[in-house]
């Protein structure tokens, strides 16, 4: 700008002597004046489209909302992960308090919610033997794994809280453990180690339903009370049995959670599989198995849960829910986009792969042909301009893209964000 003004001013110096003509002829002044005006006008526009600013530039700090020892703050920050937030605050986090999300989770949300549990006294009842302790536990089984504790599937725990410390002798919360006991079922032959709660055999067989056919026996009786490590059979004479394990998945139970952002979650309970042996009748053919019957299916093992508590607070800026109407995203998607621009290229149009700065302008010229651009960090970038000439800085336009390539690659913005929360890219 400054070589185009000192061109300007040796111009006006050049033709000095013309302009004084101009000046006793008012029309061609008048005319002169508005054609300089004009190629100015024209220059700069040029200027500008060759270094055009981005319509949205997003603020390099994010907004996070953390909840600790009885305390809500609301604090600007350029830290990368919940872990740097927390260290740069000086929130200490002890060896049994929890945090959610993870330590480890990236901040790329504004009003980016972080809650931080600290551990509270706990008195385990086992049998006659308690146990004090101090967890941030989630749930009654991950309590009992921060002390270090053998808890079987089968046992049953009741949380219940202290109301008279000197009475109870404990503080905050009591956990009572009923132990399940060990009982060895054979059923045909097939040797099923189980935990159990049934107060007789019939009760045992029923719980783990082991059906008894007409041509089966059971030893001890079924009114026979259940004691530790006792034995239990089921036989069928003049039968060939074979026995298979498989392996039951732990099963996922998912909490919805308003005080964790949109996209992140915690995992509050650890799951275990479990173990089920199925029982088959081999059916023979001139000593050659022709085919299998199934007899029983007992589960000897049961599954724990893992219980995941996924986030639902949304709270995103006027100034982003403003350049997402502008590109034709419905209310219900902001959220999606939001996440996605968030952890892609951090919501910078002009956000270079593997660099940490949003500048402010870029040339198109200097796009880089390979790796991500932009909000969404399409590779190439130029493969935005399908969207617009403006591709390389204008948010408006990018999202417009975005959305095209969201709708045919997954069907929808919720599609491609359930991608990325499972993959990590899009």
């Amino acid at each position: 700008m400054q070589l185009f003004w000192k061109n300007i001013s040796r111009w006006f110096a050049a033709h000095s002597g013309r302009l004084k003509l101009l000046h006793k002829h008012p029309v061609w002044l008048a005319v002169s004046v508005f054609t300089g005006l004009l190629l100015a006008g024209s220059l700069v526009l040029y200027i500008a489209s060759r270094h055009s600013v981005a319509s949205f530039h997003p603020d390099t700090n994010f907004i996070a909302i953390i909840s600790h020892d009885g305390v809500k703050e609301s604090v600007p920050t350029r830290e990368r992960t919940v872990g740097d937030l927390l260290h740069k605050l000086h929130v200490g986090v002890g060896l049994r308090d929890r945090v959610e999300p993870s330590v480890s989770t990236v901040i790329a949300q504004d009003n980016f919610h972080i809650n931080v549990y600290r551990a509270i006294p706990v008195t385990v009842y086992d049998g006659p033997i308690s146990t004090n302790t101090f967890s941030a536990g989630a749930t009654p089984r991950a309590i009992l794994a921060d002390a270090g504790m053998k808890i079987y599937p089968e046992d049953q725990l009741t949380v219940e809280p202290v109301v008279n410390l000197v009475s109870e002798q404990s503080l905050g919360t009591k956990i009572t453990i009923n132990r399940s006991v060990p009982v060895i079922l054979s059923v045909y032959g097939a040797i099923l180690p189980l935990r159990t709660h049934a107060a007789t055999v019939g009760d045992l067989l029923k719980a783990n339903n082991v059906k008894i056919g007409p041509k089966d026996s059971v030893q001890p009786a079924k009114s026979t009370p259940v004691t530790a490590d006792m034995q239990v059979f089921v036989v069928r004479k003049g039968t060939q049995i074979v026995a298979v394990t498989q392996t039951i998945p732990s099963p996922q139970q998912i909490v919805t959670d308003n005080s964790l952002s949109f996209g992140t979650s915690a995992v509050r309970q650890q799951g275990t599989p479990g173990t089920q042996v199925l029982t088959y009748q081999v059916n023979l053919q001139n000593g050659i198995e022709v085919s299998r019957t199934l007899l029983q299916s007992v589960v000897t093992v049961q599954p724990v849960p893992t219980i995941v508590a996924r986030g639902q607070a949304v709270s995103i800026p006027a100034d982003k829910q403003a350049v997402m109407a502008q590109a034709g995203i419905v209310p219900n998607d902001y959220k999606y986009v939001d996440y996605i621009a968030g952890h892609e290229g951090g919501w910078c149009p002009t956000k270079i792969q593997g660099t940490h700065d949003c500048p402010g302008y870029m040339d198109p010229n200097n796009v880089p042909a390979g790796g991500g651009y932009g909000i969404f960090q399409a590779t190439p970038g130029r493969k935005m301009a399908s969207a617009g000439p403006n591709w390389a800085t204008d948010a408006v336009t990018q999202i417009r893209w975005a959305t095209g390539y969201a709708v045919g690659r997954y069907g929808s913005w919720e599609g491609a964000y359930n991608h990325w929360v499972s993959s990590h890219n899009w």
